[in-house]
């Protein structure tokens, strides 16, 4: 029985693999038929690529005895509608998000290695805390002001954001810092570690950032302790500061001053989020086609604004299906955390998940004008090196939290 129910599993799996391949297709075929002879060169480069990886990534993992594929068809889904955008908007910037994409894949890969090993990632909890901050530290001190936020490192051609490869390190040190003992001075530790990511967040004006991380420091310690009155507490304080802040730096509220009222600045402020609005609506159901739309005219189209680009051109079920899958991601992680060999492995994977369901929240609520405008990008689909890179080594929690994914021992049982 046992054995008909993992065949049934695996044409699952290929049919979807199958629809996700065909979907890579159609995109490419599509940027190929309008691009001149330049672009249609590194388009096909860019998905030849990306299809090489993605397929050389399954069958590795098949050989290696792994089963199980549905968070990383999700992770591929989500990147290739990404990339056919960057490669439609930028079509010279494409390579280099293929690049950081398979960055990206390769640590995906790693860090699933060193997750097998608990012992090993207890030993790393304390030299990754302490990169952590000192890399934060470094932006503060090195990086250049970008769109209003001090947040992004320039080395010869190249641009990193730091915060986003730290996502990775907060989720890994809380989760290593509460495993072993639920005990205040193990919270103590985390909180600490956490003030010290989202203080300096803060003086870089990298907001949305710090706002996310602090989310993911509630779901943290929540898993762990359970203390909801304590978290109350923090809440209450994080709120004082917040207001503290908006009244001795009143330059920050004016960041978000149109919020509530974009149309009252429909040319002004306002100008992204009403044309957001005006563009995602003129999609329809199965939108207006790749290459096809306005939105993608407007300033961060493929970053802040990608989720309308994807409401206009692919249309509002696509839209809705991306939003499903940063669900589907969460709920595979709550339903795996119940049998996984330690709580590391539970918090990692649901800190990490609703981590990606918060960010894409905060991105697609804020260019709707539901909630303010705080340029974080959408997980996975948003351009960006340093964005898609963070985004594939979280999966790696998610994929640990899964019994199944280790054949061999190497991690407590």
């Amino acid at each position: 029985m046992d054995k008909v129910k993992q065949k049934g599993k695996n044409v699952n799996l290929a049919i979807m693999l199958a629809v996700v391949t065909l979907f890579q297709l159609i995109c490419a075929i599509t940027l190929i038929s309008k691009g001149d002879s330049e672009n249609r060169m590194r388009i096909i480069i860019t998905f030849g690529g990306y299809l090489l990886a993605e397929y050389a990534y399954f069958i590795g993992a098949r050989i290696l005895g792994r089963r199980g594929f549905e968070v990383e068809l999700i992770a591929f889904l989500l990147t290739g509608v990404g990339l056919s955008i960057t490669a439609s908007v930028y079509p010279q910037l494409a390579i280099k998000q293929l690049i950081a994409t398979l960055i990206g894949i390769a640590g995906f890969v790693v860090l699933q290695i060193i997750l097998r090993d608990l012992d090993l990632c207890m030993k790393l909890r304390y030299p990754v805390a302490f990169l952590a901050v000192g890399l934060l530290a470094f932006t503060l001190i090195f990086a250049k002001v970008t769109n209003g936020a001090k947040n992004w490192i320039y080395i010869g051609g190249l641009s990193i954001q730091p915060s986003e490869l730290v996502k990775v390190a907060f989720i890994f040190v809380g989760a290593a810092t509460l495993e072993k003992l639920q005990s205040n001075k193990s919270l103590t530790k985390f909180i600490i570690f956490a003030l010290g990511c989202i203080g300096t967040l803060f003086l870089m004006y990298d907001f949305g950032t710090a706002l996310i991380f602090f989310f993911t420091f509630l779901v943290i310690s929540f898993m762990r302790s359970g203390d909801v009155r304590t978290l109350i507490l923090v809440c209450a304080a994080a709120l004082l500061g917040g207001i503290l802040i908006l009244r001795f730096r009143p330059y920050v509220a004016n960041r978000f001053a149109a919020f509530g009222h974009v149309w009252d600045y429909f040319d002004t402020t306002g100008y992204q989020q009403t044309r957001v609005m005006i563009y995602s609506a003129s999609g329809g159901l199965f939108g207006v086609g790749l290459g096809n739309g306005k939105l993608r005219n407007i300033f961060a189209a493929t970053e802040d604004l990608i989720f309308g680009v994807v409401c206009e051109e692919f249309g509002w079920i696509m839209a809705a299906a991306i939003l499903l899958s940063y669900v589907a991601l969460l709920v595979y992680s709550i339903k795996h955390s119940r049998y996984a060999r330690s709580s590391f492995y539970a918090i990692c994977a649901c800190a990490a998940a609703a981590l990606m369901l918060f960010q894409a929240s905060l991105n697609v609520f804020g260019v709707n004008d539901v909630l303010p405008m705080t340029g974080v990008t959408l997980p996975f689909v948003s351009r960006g090196g340093s964005s898609i890179m963070s985004c594939w080594m979280l999966l790696a929690f998610i994929k640990a939290v899964d019994r199944g994914t280790y054949r061999y021992g190497g991690v407590r049982q």
